[in-house]
C-alpha cells in the first residue's frame, strides 16, 4: 500500500487507487504525512484539523479522530504503517516506497548527484516529477495545511520543473521545453525564470518575434501588477535577441539557471501541480498583429484566452482543409453580406476535436485580424458554464474592436445548443464549436457544418509518432511502432499520452514498450503526473456527464454480446436492434443518445459499434465494482 500526497490524498494498492473523502481523519493523516518519521505536536494536528478557533474538547476529539484514523487504515487494508502515540504528539512512520512525496524527494537528490550527467539527471528528474498527481491535497479541507504547507511543496516542485528546462535548453531540446514552459508562465506570471527560460526557448526555436511579444508581455505584467521592472538577467536576454546574438545551447540558461530556482517575484500561493488552467491563460494583456504591429486586447476573462498552438499535429488533412475553406469563404452572392458562421467538430471524448479547432484556427488567423479566440464551456468539474457568462467574457476578452473586422470563437467542449445560440449574433464571428454531442438542434436551427471525427488511419497514427518521437526512433523499428499504434486503437489521446510516456523515456525500445503497453494499456496509458491525461480518467468523466440511467445502460451495453448493438445475430431489422435472448432488449432511443453523446461509433457490424479501448474501460469498471461489492 503506498500513500499518494502529491495530489488529492489517496491510498494506492498497484493500479488500484482510492481518492479519500474529505473528513478530519483525512486531514490528520495529510498533516502526519507531511511530516513523516517525526513527531508532530497534538497542538499542530489540532490546528491543522480545526484552524484557530479550536472547541474545548479538541484534544479529546483528536484522540477520537486517530482511532477513526485507525479503522480507516483497517478498511482499506493498509498494513506495515501505524500511527504511533508518543510523548507530545503523534507520529506515522513511512519511506520513499511508501509514500510518494519522500520517493519525490528521493528522487531530486539522486537527480543532483548526476549534475556531471545532464541526460541521467534529466530523466531521474522526470522520474520524480511523474509522482505528482495534480492540486495538492484537493480532498483535505484544511485553511493551516494550504496555508502552511502547499505553497512549501509547491515551492520543491518548482525547482524540479526550473530544473528540467535548464537541462532541456542545456541539451539544445528547446522544442522539447516549450510544452512545460508554456503552462508554467502562464499558472506562475510572476516567476521570471520560467519566462526567461521560455524566451530565449522561443528564440532558439527560430521565433524571435514571439520571443520579443513575449518579452513585452512579462514586462507589462510585472509593472502593472508588481510595480517591478524586469530582472537585469531578462534585459540582457532581450538585448541579446534583438542583437542576434547566438545563444547557443545552453546560452541563456546557464547565467538564468545559475540563480535558478532563487527568484520568485510575487506569492506562488497555495496552488499544486503545474497544470493548466483556464483563469491562468494569459494574466496581462494578449498582443493581437494587425498589419504587423501587436495591438494590446483587454486581459481575457476567466475560460477565454487566445488559441493555443497544437504541438505535433498531424492527420485530418481533409477535415482540416475543409473547414479553413469554409471559414474564410466569401459569402454566398444572395446572403445579403452575411456569411455562414458555424463549424461543428463532434465525435468521441479524447478523439482529437480540441486540437483540430485549434489547427484550423491557426490555419486561418489571417482571415480573422479581430483575433481569435479559445472559450472553454464547461468548468474544471465538468459542469456547463452559462450563456451569458460565456457571452459576458467573450465581450470583454475582444474589447470594442475594429468595426466591419471579424473575428474566429472556438467554443470548446459545448455541452448543450443553448450554450451557442447567443453567441451566433453577429456577422463578425466566425464560430467554430467542439462537442460530445451530435448538436443537431443547433445544426437545424442555425445551418453550418459538421464533422464527425472517428479514430486516426494507420497511416495517420504512424505520422503521429515519427512527428512526437522523432524519425531516426520510429523508423529504427517501424513494425514495433505500428504495433503501438494498433494498441492504442489509433485512438488520438490515447497516442498522445503514449508518446509523452516514451519521451520521458528515451533509452526505452519500442519493442519493448509494445510488451509493456500490452500488459495492461488502460493503466498504462496515464500520465501520472497529470491525472487530466488518462484514458480511464477521460472515459470515466464522460460517463459522469450521462443520466445514470444512459450511463448503466452503457455499462450492460459495452460488457455484454455484440447483439446488444444491432449487430451480427440480432433480432433482425431495425426494431430488433438490441435483443437478444438471454439479455433485455435496449431500446432505439437509448443507443442513439450513446451515439449522439460520441460513445458509440457508426459500424459495421451492426448500425453501432464500442470502440475496442472504451469496451475494455467498461469490462473493467464492471469488474472493479463487483470487487468492491464483494468486499463488503
Amino acid at each position: 500500500m503506498r500513500f499518494q500526497l502529491l495530489g488529492p490524498l489517496a491510498l494506492a494498492d498497484g493500479p488500484d487507487v482510492v481518492v479519500l473523502q474529505p473528513s478530519k481523519p483525512v486531514i490528520l493523516l495529510a498533516a502526519l504525512l507531511l511530516h513523516a518519521n517525526s513527531t508532530v505536536s497534538a497542538e499542530y494536528l489540532q490546528r491543522a484539523v480545526w484552524g484557530e478557533d479550536q472547541p474545548a474538547t479538541a484534544r479529546a476529539a483528536l484522540q477520537t479522530c486517530v482511532l477513526r484514523l485507525r479503522r480507516l487504515f483497517t478498511k482499506h487494508g493498509v498494513t506495515g504503517t501505524s500511527i504511533e502515540a508518543v510523548p507530545g504528539g503523534y507520529r506515522i512512520t513511512a519511506g520513499p516506497p511508501t509514500l510518494d512525496l519522500l520517493g519525490f524527494r528521493d528522487q531530486v537528490r539522486r537527480a543532483t548527484a548526476l549534475a556531471g550527467d545532464p541526460e541521467a539527471e534529466l530523466y531521474t528528474l522526470k522520474d520524480a516529477l511523474s509522482l505528482w498527481q495534480g492540486s495538492l491535497l484537493a480532498n483535505v479541507r484544511s485553511d493551516v495545511l494550504h496555508r502552511d504547507e502547499v505553497p512549501r511543496l509547491s515551492e520543491e516542485r518548482l525547482r524540479a520543473v526550473e530544473r528540467v528546462c535548464d537541462l532541456l535548453l542545456g541539451l539544445g531540446r528547446c522544442g522539447e521545453a516549450l510544452v512545460d514552459l508554456w503552462t508554467a508562465t502562464r499558472v506562475y506570471p510572476g516567476h521570471e525564470r520560467f519566462h526567461e527560460q521560455l524566451i530565449e526557448a522561443l528564440y532558439r526555436t527560430g521565433r524571435q518575434s514571439q520571443a520579443l511579444a513575449e518579452y513585452r508581455r512579462v514586462k507589462g505584467f510585472l509593472l502593472d501588477e508588481l510595480g517591478v521592472d524586469p530582472s537585469p538577467s531578462l534585459r540582457q536576454l532581450e538585448l541579446s535577441i534583438l542583437r542576434g546574438e547566438d545563444l547557443g545551447a545552453g546560452g541563456g540558461s546557464g547565467a538564468g539557471g545559475a540563480r535558478g530556482a532563487a527568484g520568485v517575484r510575487g506569492a506562488v500561493g497555495a496552488v499544486g501541480a503545474l497544470e493548466p488552467a483556464p483563469a491562468a491563460l494569459n494574466p496581462g494583456s494578449t498582443p493581437r498583429v494587425v498589419q504587423g504591429e501587436a495591438v494590446p486586447l483587454p486581459a481575457p476573462a476567466p475560460g477565454v484566452g487566445p488559441v493555443p498552438a497544437v504541438p505535433h499535429f498531424t492527420g485530418r488533412e481533409a477535415e482540416a482543409a475543409a473547414m479553413a475553406a469554409r471559414l474564410t469563404a466569401p459569402p454566398p452572392p444572395d446572403a445579403g453580406g452575411q456569411r455562414p458562421l458555424t463549424v461543428l467538430v463532434s465525435g468521441a471524448p479524447g478523439i482529437g476535436k480540441s486540437a483540430l479547432a485549434q489547427h484550423v484556427a491557426h490555419l486561418v488567423r489571417d482571415s480573422f485580424p479581430a483575433g481569435r479566440l479559445l472559450v472553454r464551456m464547461t468548468r474544471a468539474d465538468g459542469h456547463p458554464r452559462t450563456a451569458d457568462e460565456v457571452a459576458a467574457e467573450v465581450a470583454a476578452a475582444l474589447g470594442s474592436g475594429r468595426a466591419g473586422e471579424r473575428a474566429l470563437l472556438v467554443l470548446d467542449d459545448v455541452v448543450d445548443a443553448d450554450q451557442v445560440r447567443p453567441l451566433l449574433t453577429s456577422p463578425d464571428l466566425a464560430v467554430v464549436v467542439t462537442s460530445r454531442m451530435g448538436l443537431g438542434g443547433l445544426i437545424a436551427t442555425h445551418g453550418g457544418w459538421v464533422h464527425r471525427l472517428t479514430a486516426f488511419t494507420e497511416a495517420e497514427s504512424y505520422a503521429l509518432l515519427l512527428a512526437a518521437l522523432g524519425t531516426e526512433r520510429v523508423e529504427a523499428e517501424p513494425r514495433a511502432a505500428r504495433q503501438l499504434a494498433a494498441l492504442c486503437g489509433h485512438f488520438p489521446a490515447a497516442l498522445r499520452i503514449l508518446t509523452a510516456r516514451l519521451l520521458t523515456r528515451p533509452g526505452l525500445r519500442l519493442g519493448d514498450a509494445v510488451e509493456w503497453l500490452g500488459d495492461d494499456p488502460l493503466a498504462r496509458l496515464t500520465l501520472t503526473d497529470s491525472p487530466d491525461h488518462s484514458v480511464s480518467g477521460l472515459f470515466d468523466r464522460a460517463l459522469g456527464r450521462l443520466d445514470p440511467r444512459l450511463s448503466e445502460a452503457f455499462l450492460r451495453i459495452g460488457t455484454g454480446p455484440p447483439e446488444l448493438l444491432g449487430g451480427t445475430g440480432s433480432a433482425g431489422g431495425p426494431e430488433g436492434a438490441g435483443r437478444t435472448g438471454s439479455h433485455p432488449p435496449v431500446p432505439e432511443d437509448v443507443l442513439e443518445q450513446l451515439a449522439d453523446a460520441g460513445l458509440l461509433e457508426d459500424g459495421p457490424p451492426g448500425p453501432y459499434r464500442i470502440h475496442d479501448l472504451l469496451r475494455a474501460h467498461l469490462r473493467r469498471t464492471v469488474r472493479i465494482r463487483n470487487r468492491r461489492t464483494e468486499k463488503v
